[in-house]
């Protein structure tokens, strides 16, 4: 080791002369520099030694005011090693970021060239540094500054200082302003606190302002700024700064007086306020500064050498140098640390084992473990000890007794009696044990500690550690000696959006419960954007949280997503949607009512922005009770404006819908409720646009006079399309891109987008630096992959589906880049993710334009649609750029490829220019998806009838055969279904005639059982077929399908022997059935008694008879008597508590089972002609017991489930 000493700033050793090399080149070595006194240092160069190969390839640096209590140089507060040289020839200069100020400074060597040894010429650049500097000692001392008398409050006031604390806590600052206001600047435990005192007492509690830095209790210099605007506070401390508006600062007279109070123990430096230097008008004796206690105008600092251990190979080994005359053994240090548990302190009983320690942290105990085998186990209440605090520990045998305290000024001790002398053998150890120590008098019950320690004794004699590390007394290894390496990488918190950092000694961990966002540092929004992207997701309403701004700044909103077939709309309640009546008030000549949103202003007004339309109910009713120019409400952004129309009108209209109709009930007046009339009358309609929305107040007048009344109702905030989520651009070159300004997320950046191409490659995003990048692209048909610089080198994260991805359905693609990992979600497939280097660059530096669909090389780009690409929250345009770009068209059709499957029950796709919705046109069912059953309850008295054509239309063409007369209304087969629930027996479910008395029924028989009756020929009887199945009117949910097929092979046993046609339909009767001719006397009696039950999703081929009853009645061809009340008694959460819901399905074709049977591999669906007559195949599908079965031709079923239960019929 070599310490060389320098009087001057820049000195060479970029000279032919040799340069630096030590006898032994190892990781122990540092050439240390003297400057003589405190520069400011702004770069540093290095070169290998001359005519060699020595030189080294990385280094690090650390500073020091004194020659101890050394600190590292970190680049971007992570990475602490320098790039060195390639040859001993070439200079290698690097510009600190931060110019670092101190009077020592040493460079460690960290690799060098392997061919060689350790070797270096070096040179410094910097300049001068000149400071006033005053110190105080933790009592009374202090300086007070009286501002002058009379002088007037200024709008902003600055005040900034350096400290340097050797506690942890203690004030630093006061402001004190008229009427008991006052800023307090404190130390708490290693943070700096900015407090508001309100009132003249000092047992007032202080109002915590900010918070800001950690560990600055670390004897070095840390800078700070307190600037008040009005009433803005900004507190910075080193380079981070927290800002607060608090409107009583600005009563502050900023300051009355400034005082360096009493309990602060350290150094200020360069005190100034708006400009003036304080401490240098201290030192002149100025009137207006005043000193107390002892104050001295130098930095005193005690030399406390501190070790870190920085991994598990770290130990310090230190002998017993002193012995007892009592044969005890007196042992203490103070730690500081991150970890839960790690090795304190271990050494050798003389032939009784070992005696070890260590610290861990479990809930709200702490654990000092010191044990011959398990000899002690000791808690220690309180706060975590791995807080990053400095603890003290104190171990004491003496006359058979052992003590261990911890932090002894603020916990209890504990105490043991072993029954032997407790006495260190030979040495020491701390922290961890050698590697190589094979006699065991090392023992690790526990992990190595990573942390700091610092003031050994050894029987109340302080250890010399700067002796250990010049190799004179005990043993070392990896560990930096004289400094302290603690990080607090919670400090400022890499957490966003109100996650809790916690750490350990290498790394950080944000917990993101209840703050709406997941990841590595809570980045990501876990809610979508929009109710829009809810539904897209295969969604249907109810109350959901969305994040208008993903990542960005705004807090998720919970709203309720109304999905309707036509539109999603957004609703934001408020607390008074009901109508509210007035009565006149006496003295009260207007009432004003405001309306609280359960969202917040900045979630209100991005909603409204986001969305395609916004309308908002405004109803105004009056009796004796004027409006205009009366009564107004306000509406809009912020506070709002007024307005003066209402709801249907147009603003600055100030007229009422009756107004712009014409209509108003006094034409002299465009609002009806400004007639001033004795009769009720209002003024009722939508707000639509969209500046003016919401509604948030409303004054009503004209209320005083007798007889005056008025009521108002204001209804929710509702909103439908996302602007957002459909904003698209179609790429149709691989030239073709369009571009945005430089993307800038240095710290955290998080890309989402959807996709759809049928290209297998394409880049789908790029912005490039000087060296850094980021880039995502489609590098095959399946593969997704997000790629980046940062400075470490390039990384890839990649994700491979099992699908191509070149399909020309939308695919969504979600990246995040922070400072602990990268990750990659394609779809819905798991989360791919890649660390970032622990101790590596972690800003990223961009410069060029952001290209969207291409690369600046023109090279690679995509073709297909890129849609809702977002950047750290913010939406890019892309339709409006590709207006104005070549190659580059807005929009993109097609969205039924990748959204249809979510239509449901026979619900048809219909595309839209942004999105999709589902026709359930021809589904029984409705819903935003053709999801929601449509149910009724029938009485006995409740008939709906469905009317397929009247009989004058059959007669439109005469002349022509029957047969092509109602070709339209001649079946060739039937598509039946339809769901029940009752407790009636026998009941007719469905009843189709036909204008030649042809029927078919549907009903349960008195035995419970379902039967089919079939009449395809008025000469004929009623053919039908029964079902096994028994207990159908059980009050449970059962389901029936029917399907009938002509030109099919029929089953032996039951044969319609009709021709298989079903001619000239005529209606469908649902419930009791009014017209019963040509009905047998056992169908007639059945048909009038009637049903009494649930009914729901009736089905008779394109025909749904119950939707159009309740939905469509007066449009579609019913007619309905009796009561026929909608209701959810078709869903299945519906049903009976009491008993579980079974669901079986029947197949058969037309006819009884013959022998039940299986028969293996004879499914057949050909048709065939037996003894001439055409027959035809039907099919049965029926739900509610748990079994399914099919029957096939040739005339035998075969069993498809593990029941030997078959149903004949």
């Amino acid at each position: 080791m070599i310490k060389i000493c320098y009087n001057i700033l820049k000195f060479m050793l970029l000279s032919p002369s040799g340069g630096w090399s030590p006898l032994m080149s190892d990781r122990y070595q540092w050439l240390e520099v003297d400057l003589g006194e405190r520069t400011k240092i702004t770069a540093v160069a290095t070169q290998g030694r001359y005519g060699s190969s020595d030189w080294l390839t990385s280094y690090l640096l650390m500073f020091s005011d004194t020659g101890h209590n050394w600190r590292q140089y970190r680049q971007e507060d992570s990475i602490g090693s320098f790039p060195g040289n390639s040859n001993a020839d070439s200079v290698v200069q690097y510009k600190l970021q931060q110019p670092a100020i101190a009077r020592f400074f040493r460079l460690f060597p960290l690799d060098w060239n392997p061919n060689g040894r350790i070797g270096l010429r070096l040179e410094t650049y910097g300049c001068p540094y000149t400071s006033d500097v005053v110190s105080f000692d933790g009592g009374s001392s202090g300086l007070v500054y009286w501002l002058t008398s009379g002088l007037r409050r200024t709008f902003r006031d600055v005040i900034t200082l350096k400290f340097k604390a050797l506690r942890n806590s203690g004030t630093l600052l006061q402001a004190k302003g008229q009427e008991g206001l006052g800023l307090n600047l404190e130390l708490e435990r290693g943070k700096l606190l900015l407090l508001l005192r309100q009132g003249r007492t000092s047992s007032t509690d202080p109002q915590r302002l900010v918070s800001l830095g950690s560990l600055l209790d670390d004897q070095h210099w840390h800078h700070v700024t307190v600037e008040r605007r009005s009433s803005h506070l900004n507190l910075t401390v080193d380079k981070h700064t927290e800002r607060k508006t608090k409107s009583t600062v600005a009563d502050i007279a900023f300051p009355s007086f400034i005082t360096s109070k009493r309990n602060f123990h350290g150094c200020l430096e360069n005190l100034l306020y708006n400009g003036h230097n304080l401490i240098e008008l201290a030192k002149n004796k100025d009137q207006q500064v005043h000193i107390l206690g002892n104050v001295t105008f130098s930095c005193a600092e005690p030399v406390s050498v501190a070790v870190t251990f920085t991994g598990p190979e770290s130990f310090l080994q230190l002998p017993r140098t002193l012995t007892s005359s009592s044969g005890g053994v007196s042992v203490g240090f103070q730690f500081r640390t991150w970890n839960k548990q790690g090795l304190l302190l271990t050494f050798d009983l003389p032939q009784q084992g070992g005696l070890n320690g260590s610290v861990c942290n479990h809930d709200t105990w702490e654990r000092a473990y010191f044990q011959q085998c398990v000899l002690m186990d000791v808690c220690f209440p309180g706060a975590a000890l791995n807080d990053g605090q400095w603890h003290s520990v104190e171990l004491n045998s003496r006359r058979g007794r052992l003590t261990i305290t911890v932090d002894k000024e603020e916990r209890d001790s504990a105490q043991a009696s072993p029954s032997f002398p407790v006495t260190v053998e030979s040495h020491l150890f701390f922290g961890g044990c050698p590697a190589e120590d094979d006699s065991q008098k090392c023992r690790k019950p526990f992990n190595a500690f990573q942390g700091c320690m610092r003031l050994f004794t050894m029987d109340n004699q302080e250890m010399d550690l700067i002796k250990v590390q010049e190799k004179h007394v005990g043993n070392y290894s990896n560990l930096q000696i004289d400094m302290c390496g603690i990080i607090d990488r919670c400090s400022p918190s890499p957490c966003e959006h109100g996650g809790r950092c916690s750490q350990s000694w290498t790394v950080f961990h944000c917990n993101c419960s209840d703050s709406g966002y997941g990841g590595a540092t809570c980045h990501s929004s876990v809610y979508r954007q929009s109710c829009e992207a809810y539904k897209h997701s295969g969604n249907t309403s109810g109350h959901f949280y969305i994040d208008v701004d993903g990542s960005g700044p705004i807090k998720p909103q919970l709203v309720y997503c109304n999905m309707t077939e036509e539109n999603t709309w957004m609703v934001i309640q408020h607390n008074n949607t009901e109508l509210t009546r007035l009565r006149p008030s006496p003295g009260v000549n207007q009432y004003s009512v405001h309306f609280d949103y359960s969202s917040e202003e900045e979630q209100l007004f991005a909603a409204i922005s986001q969305s395609e339309h916004c309308k908002q109910e405004l109803s105004y009713h009056c009796r004796k009770s004027q409006g205009s120019p009366l009564s107004w409400w306000v509406g809009g952004p912020g506070g709002g404006r007024v307005q003066t129309y209402w709801g249907g009108a147009q603003p600055g209209s100030q007229q009422c819908a009756c107004g712009l109709q014409g209509d108003c009930v006094d034409l002299q007046h465009y609002c009806n409720c400004d007639a001033d009339r004795m009769e009720w009358t209002e003024d009722s309609g939508l707000l639509t646009h969209k500046e003016s929305l919401p509604v948030r107040s409303l004054v009503l007048g004209d209320i005083q006079r007798p007889g005056s009344e008025a009521a108002y109702r204001v209804g929710p905030l509702q909103c439908h399309g996302d602007r957002n989520f459909w904003n698209a651009a179609f790429f149709d070159k691989e030239t073709s891109y369009l571009h945005f300004p430089t993307f800038h997320g240095e710290l955290s950046a998080d890309i989402s987008f959807l996709f759809k191409t049928m290209a297998s490659s394409g880049v789908f995003l790029e912005n490039l630096g000087i060296k850094d990048f980021i880039r995502i692209e489609l590098s095959s048909s399946t593969q997704v992959v997000f790629s980046f610089d940062v400075g470490n080198g390039p990384l890839e994260v990649r994700v491979e589906s099992s699908v191509p991805l070149n399909d020309n359905r939308w695919h969504r693609v979600r990246a995040e880049r922070n400072v602990k990992e990268a990750s990659l979600q394609l779809d819905e497939l798991p989360v791919a993710t890649q660390e970032a280097p622990a101790d590596g660059h972690f800003h990223l530096q961009l410069n060029s334009q952001l290209f969207i669909g291409g690369t600046a090389s023109r090279q690679k780009g995509f073709r297909g649609c890129i849609r809702s690409l977002q950047l750290n929250g913010v939406t890019l345009d892309l339709e409006e750029r590709a207006k104005i770009t070549p190659g580059v068209q807005p929009g993109c059709p097609g969205h039924c490829s990748s959204y249809g499957s979510l239509c449901q029950n026979q619900g048809r796709c219909v595309e839209r220019a942004n999105g999709f919705h589902c026709d359930c046109g021809l589904s029984p069912y409705t819903g935003v998806f053709c999801q929601t059953e449509v149910s009724a309850s029938f009485k006995s008295g409740t008939s709906v009838s469905y009317t397929f054509k009247e009989p004058y239309e059959l007669s439109r063409n005469s002349s022509t055969l029957p047969s092509s007369i109602y070709s339209d209304m001649t079946l060739r087969g039937e598509n039946v279904s339809l769901s029940f629930r009752t407790n009636q027996s026998p009941a007719l479910l469905l009843y189709v005639s036909s204008y030649y008395r042809e029927y078919l029924a549907i009903l349960i028989n008195k035995h419970d059982k379902l039967e089919v009756r079939y009449k395809l020929d008025s000469n004929r009887d009623a053919e039908v077929l029964r079902s096994k199945v028994r207990s159908l009117a059980n009050g449970q949910l059962h389901t029936v399908t029917i399907r009938r097929l002509t030109e099919s092979v029929s089953v032996e046993d039951f044969n319609l022997t009709s021709d298989g046609e079903f001619n000239a339909i005529k209606s469908l009767v649902l419930g009791r059935v009014h017209e019963s001719d040509g009905l047998d006397a056992d169908l007639a009696r059945l048909a009038s008694l009637g049903f009494t039950g649930c009914l729901s999703v009736v089905h008779f081929n394109t025909i749904s008879p119950l939707k159009a009853a309740l939905l469509h009645p007066d449009s579609s061809p019913v007619i309905i008597f009796g009561p026929l009340t909608r209701s959810n008694c078709g869903s299945a959460a519906s049903a009976n508590p009491y008993s579980a819901e079974n669901t079986h399905h029947l197949s058969d074709q037309s006819g009884s089972v013959g022998s039940g049977q299986p028969l293996v591999n004879s499914i057949r669906t050909d048709s065939a002609l037996i003894g001439g007559t055409r027959l035809f195949y039907l099919r049965i599908f029926f739900t509610g017991l748990n079994f399914t079965y099919s029957c096939f031709p040739p005339m035998q079923c075969w069993c498809v489930a593990s029941y030997a239960l078959l149903p004949t019929f």
